[in-house]
């Protein structure tokens, strides 16, 4: 039997502690049964999913304002819960008016019926078929969620999530749809110059290549669902309804006023802003200021 020296042994020890490094780390497989929401969490060179705990019950009732919105993807939802046809999802517009709480508010609704969410970040798209191989075979219908989503020119995520939505290779399996959040119509930055080099074609105006480019993603995404910013009305229906649902959660009563209204429209005013977002943490200024005045009297 051969002899290692132990500088070799040594050597041995400290290449097998950098694989074991690089290795992802042994996980269990997530018991979809009982966990409704996963994260992609990237590992070295590729990564796993892990189980997420829903502390957002937000429901769609509590979601004003977005009555359309609401009606066109509870009823995208539902199609793919019963196997039915069913389309990929841009949903953008404002920020906060709601596009991220809606998907929340679908698998809240919709979870006891099979619905599950896995939620990818941007740089983890170049893991979409490993994602989709982990779970083709589950007998749940998943959305594969990326929020907040926005591209610069050239990046390889955007290559890959658009050869994910055009069918390719790379194309989800009949149980995944792809719901994305953004900012952007068009999850590309657009410039002035984008439009230069337009020409007419039989009369009609024909987009520049440089603009083609920047909508063939979006253009692949079957809804696109738009969301805008609240009336003033709207606004103060959605600060009423979430300081409601925060004083019933402290159990407190905590009055309407026209100070509390004229409050929230300050609020909203040096926030430049009226949407969900706003109306929540205006709620959460004026019902903590209000339950430590009431510890203090």
């Amino acid at each position: 039997m051969m002899t290692l020296k132990p500088e070799i042994i040594a050597q041995l020890e400290r290449v097998l502690s950098s694989v074991e490094m690089l290795l992802p780390r042994a996980v269990k497989r997530v018991d979809w049964t009982t966990c409704i929401a996963a994260n992609w969490r990237r590992h070295s060179f590729s990564g796993f999913l892990e189980p997420v705990k829903m502390n957002d019950h937000t429901t769609l009732d509590e979601l004003l304002g977005i009555e359309e919105q609401k009606e066109v993807m509870i009823s995208n939802t539902r199609q793919f819960l019963a196997g039915l046809p069913a389309n990929n999802a841009l949903l953008w517009g404002s920020r906060g008016t709601g596009k991220s709480s809606l998907v929340k508010a679908l698998l809240n609704k919709y979870a006891a019926e099979g619905l599950r969410v896995i939620q990818v970040e941007k740089e983890d798209l170049v893991y979409l078929s490993e994602i989709f191989s982990a779970v083709e075979d589950q007998p749940y219908r998943f959305i594969l969620l990326c929020d907040d989503l926005t591209f610069e020119v050239g990046e390889l995520a955007y290559k890959m999530l658009k050869s994910a939505l055009d069918g390719s290779v790379y194309s989800a399996p009949e149980n995944v749809l792809i719901y994305v959040t953004s900012n952007r119509r068009h999850l590309l930055p657009e410039y002035q110059s984008d439009h230069l080099g337009g020409k007419f074609v039989k009369g009609e105006l024909q987009q520049s290549e440089a603009m083609e480019e920047k909508v063939s993603l979006s253009d692949r995404f079957g809804l696109w669902v738009a969301f805008h910013v609240f009336s003033q009305e709207r606004y103060l229906e959605a600060v009423r309804l979430c300081v409601e649902r925060e004083a019933r959660q402290r159990q407190v009563e905590l009055p309407w006023s026209d100070e509390l209204s004229q409050a929230a429209i300050k609020w909203s005013r040096d926030k430049s802003k009226r949407c969900g977002r706003t109306a929540y943490q205006f709620t959460k200024y004026w019902v903590g200021r209000y339950l430590l005045a009431k510890r203090a009297a």
